[in-house]
């Protein structure tokens, strides 16, 4: 993607410009996902990093009349500018996190039935239900503060506590008919999962910003 070679780029110009810099490599855990970050300083109030976090894990989600089988599936690449306005490990943060944040969705029976749009179907009625809610921007602004720099010195401890500006999540639902459904019904349960796919848009649209907490340790040299 245009977006990982843009990132690729920015890191070899990081890593030339740091080259005669204090540098230094991260390991994180957080809201974001797991993954680790390399860091240059700039000058003695600015740092730069690139670091890349990813997670997977599934729950159950009900936020309509369906009952969903979840997974959410984490992966972003950051890119951050470190400013150290004061003496000390407190420093402001802000660049972009270029994410595939998505959650996959299937949907289950309750009951033997499936509720779409207020209509109940048996289970053997829909062969298929899924889709997918995604984050509005792929490369989504970042905005936070911070203790800590992956640039220094030693063995260090860091955090970094901030929002991601996602934008609007999209949603997306399709599904299939059984195959000893007539065409009228499957016309039918197509035009309810559309409903249901609205609700569910509906449901998410409010979450437009992600929250960003993650905690590591850092090497610096």
């Amino acid at each position: 993607m245009k977006w990982i070679k843009a990132s690729l780029v920015a890191a070899a110009a990081l890593a030339a410009a740091g080259g005669a810099q204090a540098a230094g490599v991260g390991l994180r855990a957080g809201t974001t996902g797991v993954g680790g970050d390399v860091g240059f300083r700039l000058m003695p109030t600015l740092s730069a990093r690139l670091g890349y976090s990813g997670l997977s894990f599934s729950r159950d989600i009900d936020v309509t009349d369906v009952e969903y089988d979840g997974t959410l599936r984490l992966s972003n690449i950051n890119l951050l500018l470190d400013f150290s306005p004061l003496p000390g490990p407190f420093r402001i943060t802000g660049g972009f996190i270029f994410n595939d944040n998505k959650i996959d969705v299937t949907g289950r029976p309750t009951g033997g039935t499936y509720t779409l749009n207020g209509q109940a179907y048996p289970a053997a009625a829909i062969g298929s239900l899924s889709g997918t809610v995604k984050s509005g921007n792929s490369a989504a602004p970042y905005l936070g503060i911070g203790y800590g720099n992956v640039a220094g010195l030693g063995v260090n401890f860091y955090f970094d506590l901030g929002v991601m500006f996602q934008g609007t999540p999209g949603a997306s639902l399709s599904a299939t008919c059984g195959s000893a459904v007539p065409a009228s019904v499957c016309s039918q349960i197509q035009r309810d999962v559309a409903a249901e796919q609205s609700r569910l848009q509906d449901q998410i649209s409010g979450f437009k910003y992600y929250p960003v907490a993650n905690i590591g340790v850092t090497i610096g040299f």
